[in-house]
């Protein structure tokens, strides 16, 4: 039986709450256990698992490489980003850059991970990944202070011209190939459907039932002859 613990300093307890929801499906599937702890200066999740121990290990190893590489590399990015742009499109513009790395970051990260017992992700991300946080400052770096609405938009169709993947929108929803829901969004302080939309690098949109006016407008501005409204 393997027990273990994932740690987080209480301000980002956000990051393990989302751990807690993504680990509870597998978990039961496996027969394993969970179990979420809020202190004064920590928030821990504590995890059990007697069966299916590396599987286990490394979606776990993922999901904490999404924390760090959505999360982390959000407020990195919102400390750094010094553009003149309205808020939502600054917004837009960070979750692009993350959708833009993600599955490379992703894969470094979950390489500097160790099978432990104990996780601490703020201490990892201070101790591990100095590298990391030289490569984004190098990326933001290359984007000027002048950069505009019409960069953002330009930006935003290279990377969906350059993108296979689809993905599927129902309501306020958005769903991966696998029809998995796609919650990334809430790793940056808000849930968003269109930070979501973003985040998802996706080549592809297809919208199941009606959206919202200004998600289609979002939609049309975006990802123009890569939706399909059915």
């Amino acid at each position: 039986m393997a027990e273990i613990t994932v740690s987080e300093q209480f301000e980002k307890s956000s990051y393990i709450t989302y751990l807690y929801n993504a680990l509870s499906a597998p978990l039961r599937r496996i027969g394993g256990r969970e179990e979420l702890f809020l202190g004064d200066e920590r928030a821990v999740l504590g995890i059990t698992v007697e069966r299916a121990e590396k599987e286990l290990r490394e979606y776990l190893n993922g999901k904490i490489a999404e924390i760090v590489d959505v999360g982390y590399k959000y407020a990195f990015l919102g400390e750094r980003l010094h553009v003149c742009l309205p808020a939502r499109e600054k917004r837009f513009l960070a979750a692009a850059l993350i959708a833009a790395d993600l599955e490379g970051d992703c894969s470094f990260i979950c390489k500097k991970l160790e099978d432990a017992g104990q996780y601490s992700i703020d201490g990892f991300y201070s101790f591990r990944l100095g590298a990391l946080r030289e490569k984004w400052a190098r990326i933001v770096d290359y984007i000027p202070q002048g950069f505009t609405s019409s960069d953002l938009k330009h930006f935003c169709d290279f990377l969906v011209g350059e993108s296979k993947k689809k993905i599927y929108v129902k309501g306020n929803a958005v769903f991966g190939e696998n029809f998995m829901p796609l919650r990334r969004s809430r790793l940056t302080g808000t849930e968003d459907l269109e930070t979501e939309i973003m985040l998802s690098d996706a080549g592809f949109v297809y919208c199941l039932g009606k959206v919202e006016a200004s998600t289609e407008v979002f939609l049309q501005k975006y990802y123009a002859e890569r939706t399909v409204f059915s």
